[in-house]
């Protein structure tokens, strides 16, 4: 008699182990955008349970090659401030905000992220802009078919869209000699 008590409560504890087993595979296999949101800022790996990953906001939904050639997720950016600069190899007023950028980047790092996007051009003048500029201390994005400037609605080279860290647009504008980035910046951080 006791047999037959002992032995539906182990089977139900079996089917429930089952079933908890089922759920975690489950879950690990989200799509591509869930995984998307649990990476780890500045690579591609997944960032750890309870490390604090923050969820990505609509505006850092996308993918992208850098100018290196290597894969980028705009999810990894998602919790922080980011500057996103759109600029051109050819301009001249892009040339002009590199150092202030690359300032901004290095001041701010650990605090906000610095994007660059590079269009109207092939890659190779985009990989020389950067070594030429001094601007490897951040990403840099190859959108030479400008998925990501229609994504933000950027019509011209030598601009910034400045995302608070909810992925809200906080400044959209040219700044000539990158002029008062750092303050746009800061504001965000403090």
């Amino acid at each position: 008699m006791r047999a037959r008590l002992i032995l539906p409560g182990l089977l139900a504890a079996a089917a429930l182990s089952l079933v908890g087993c089922g759920t975690q595979n489950t879950a690990s296999s989200g799509s591509a955008e869930e995984k998307s949101r649990t990476t780890a800022p500045g690579s591609s790996a997944p960032a750890q349970e309870g490390a604090g990953a923050a969820v990505a906001p609509k505006a850092l939904r996308f993918t992208g090659t850098t100018v290196d050639g290597r894969p980028f997720d705009a999810a990894t950016l998602a919790g922080k401030p980011t500057v996103l600069w759109f600029w051109a190899p050819w301009c001249p007023k892009c040339r002009a905000q590199a150092a202030e950028t690359a300032k901004v980047a290095t001041d701010y790092q650990g605090e906000a992220h610095v994007l660059g996007v590079a269009g109207l051009d092939k890659n190779a003048a985009m990989k020389d802009f950067v070594s030429e500029t001094g601007t490897d201390s951040f990403p840099h994005l190859s959108d030479e078919a400008g998925d990501v400037w229609k994504r933000f609605e950027v019509t011209e080279q030598s601009r910034y869209v400045i995302l608070d860290k909810d992925g809200k647009t906080a400044y959209e504008g040219v700044l000539p000699g990158g002029e008062g980035l750092a303050e746009k910046v800061a504001g965000l951080t403090g």
